[in-house]
């Protein structure tokens, strides 16, 4: 995988000098545009992993798991390029995965809780190429050596617990659509020391998961992919399998958490290789506080940067 992570850099550094990345060559099973570097990352992880042991291949950009190795004793889901709509943008995007047991076919393997994951972890293609990974014994860090074409182990430490000014990710245009615990949250964020959180807060928003989840292992703060009241928003945008397991088993592992706002994304059991899921993770005060929103009262929560009853105390 690392020498498909090293090619894919190099493809992403040089631009348009390896002909238009970014160009749409069509859609994968749940209607979302496959950029043509889309297509040429899964090809070419699929091609890599022959032969290593992995048996069952799922993979964001096909309907169904294939068979790599019929005698493999593991198996592996993969994001192979996520964030693509941001690479004619020249904005970090990355590959997800995790990887787990084989049982004798994919339903069985993949549709099952995250606690099954033996390690997960990305690569992030930016001014850094860097892995972020876990086997289930806290996080690891490599980055790419360019002149040495190798990835080299370099100190990591966990998800900081707080932060001099706290920082939020979440996609404010779609305020009007989100459920009103999670309005309540971000009014109470954006009303700083005003507001019943007391303090001042910065937004982030990148739009590439890989991008954001490295932002935060590195300085803190809070992820939000709400459900919302969008035609195929209803269950959120994010896929289980893909996307949202692999990123909580190697949030968790560096400290922190992750939620569908309320469950913890190792403990949902998907119903689709493509199933989708709310999102929220993060330092774990932070994340554990979005839930406390969804048991507010309805007249608290609805109150414009009122002082939120659970908290007054």
């Amino acid at each position: 995988m690392c020498r498909v992570a090293a090619d894919l850099a190099a493809r992403i550094a040089a631009g348009g000098l390896e002909g238009n990345l970014a160009e749409n060559v069509g859609a994968n099973t749940d209607g979302d545009t496959q950029k043509a570097l889309d297509v040429i990352a899964d090809e070419a992880f699929t091609a890599a992993l022959r032969g290593t042991g992995i048996r069952w291949y799922a993979s964001e950009e096909q309907e169904n798991a294939v068979e790599v190795d019929a005698e493999g004793r593991l198996a592996i889901a993969i994001d192979p390029l996520d964030g693509s709509s941001n690479i004619d943008v020249n904005v970090s995007i990355g590959t997800i995965f995790s990887i787990q047991p084989a049982e004798a076919d994919p339903e069985t393997t993949f549709l099952r809780p995250g606690h099954h994951i033996e390690a997960a972890g990305y690569f992030i293609y930016g001014p850094q190429t860097a892995l972020m990974v876990s086997f289930g014994d806290g996080i690891r860090k490599f980055i790419l050596d360019r002149e040495k074409d190798v990835f080299v182990e370099t100190p990591a430490s966990g998800l900081p617990q707080s932060c001099k000014v706290p920082e939020f990710a979440i996609n404010a245009s779609n305020y009007r659509h989100w459920p009103q615990p999670i309005r309540a949250y971000i009014d109470d964020c954006l009303a700083g020391t005003n507001g019943p959180r007391g303090k001042n807060f910065n937004m982030r928003w990148i739009a590439s998961l890989v991008a954001e989840t490295h932002r935060i292992i590195t300085r803190g703060g809070i992820f939000l992919y709400p459900a919302d009241a969008r035609d195929g928003y209803q269950s959120g945008r994010l896929r289980l399998v893909y996307e949202c397991a692999p990123i909580a088993f190697l949030i968790e592992q560096s400290g922190g958490k992750a939620t569908n706002t309320l469950t913890p994304i190792l403990d949902l059991t998907p119903d689709s290789l493509h199933a989708r899921t709310p999102f929220v993770f993060g330092t774990p005060d932070k994340v554990e506080r979005v839930a406390t929103y969804h048991d507010l009262p309805e007249h608290e929560v609805s109150a414009l940067f009122g002082n939120r009853g659970l908290f007054r105390a």
